[in-house]
């Protein structure tokens, strides 16, 4: 009977404990999923696994931890692109459940090749309600070059986002696209080499008045580049705000930027714009040609390429002929 006891004892010690045990998680997990989670009306998962999702959510700052995947999975499985979490401030319970449950208003926006940065933000800022100086602060603290990083395309950009998450989006996707090419082409991704590309890119994005163009006006500039000849193009001139401003010897006079081919020879500082692959690849791989000029034929809207001053004021005569 003693021994009966003593066991009977030892197993209400044992429950106890156990209940103990259960309350201290319980009311540690109450706490957790009480505390208060700041956000952006909207935000974006990637596609993975819950764990990874949590890692993802961590590495911007949320206040999730390694628990709180098992919360989720309880709730059911976080979905992946723009979730709508309605609220800047809730409990990570409500902001938890809402991974599981929300979709985001979206709407398109669409970077077209030879576009600014400057310019593409401005006309977001407008259509979004946006503010214009966030987006270009943010952008410019994360972004690893000042202008020709965005890939231009079709983006699906949520209501409601705000100006430190659409640009975190729109870099974090053009760095995997920028990387995906580098590696095909060379087999590894070589930023500096990449970046230097770029700014040859955009003046091509600038100047080449279609895709055939493009490695034709590519070998205009390695080949004024070569023997120290100034660009003088008037593309470099459309970079930040500038970029559909009708270049005149007016601007080209006043400008005294270092984007002014004209008055400075080399490449400009930066790119003028973002590029598309097309001009990429022409900056990559320019066709080995003598040319030295081109000039615009008004009734093709083509350029006609010449090798020579002579042949260049030639072609300026026959591009001015109307048909």
């Amino acid at each position: 009977m003693a021994i009966n006891r003593v066991k009977n004892s030892n197993k209400k010690r044992f429950l106890s404990i156990i209940c103990e045990i259960l309350l201290i998680l319980f009311l540690t997990i109450f706490a957790s999923l009480s505390q208060t989670i700041n956000t952006s009306k909207v935000v974006y998962l990637p596609k993975g696994s819950v764990g990874e999702i949590i890692s993802y959510l961590a590495k911007l700052n949320f206040k999730v931890d390694r628990f709180d995947k098992y919360i989720l999975v309880l709730m059911g499985f976080p979905q992946s692109g723009w979730i709508d979490i309605g609220q800047t401030t809730l409990s990570k319970f409500d902001f938890l459940y809402k991974l599981t449950t929300a979709k985001a208003a979206m709407r398109d926006i669409t970077l077209v090749p030879g576009e600014t940065t400057a310019y593409f933000f401005y006309d977001i800022a407008k259509k979004f309600g946006l503010n214009y100086n966030e987006l270009m602060k943010n952008y410019l603290a994360n972004s690893p070059i000042k202008e020709g990083f965005l890939v231009p395309e079709t983006y699906k950009i949520p209501v409601g986002i705000s100006e430190a998450h659409l640009v975190y989006y729109l870099i974090n996707i053009s760095k995997k696209q920028h990387e995906s090419l580098s590696k095909k082409i060379f087999g590894q991704w070589d930023e500096r080499r990449w970046y230097e590309f770029i700014t040859v890119a955009s003046i091509v994005q600038k100047e080449a008045a279609n895709k055939n163009e493009m490695p034709l006006v590519a070998s205009v500039i390695y080949n004024r580049l070569k023997i120290g000849m100034k660009l003088q193009m008037d593309g470099t001139l459309n970079y930040d705000l500038y970029s559909h401003e009708k270049i005149t010897p007016k601007r080209i006079a006043s400008d005294n930027s270092r984007y002014n081919t004209y008055k400075y020879a080399g490449l400009p500082p930066n790119a003028v714009c973002n590029v598309s692959f097309d001009a990429i690849k022409a900056a990559i791989f320019p066709k080995k040609t003598n040319y030295l000029y081109f000039v615009r034929d008004k009734s093709s809207g083509a350029h006609i390429f010449t090798s020579s001053y002579e042949a260049h004021l030639n072609a300026i005569k026959q591009s001015n002929r109307t048909k």
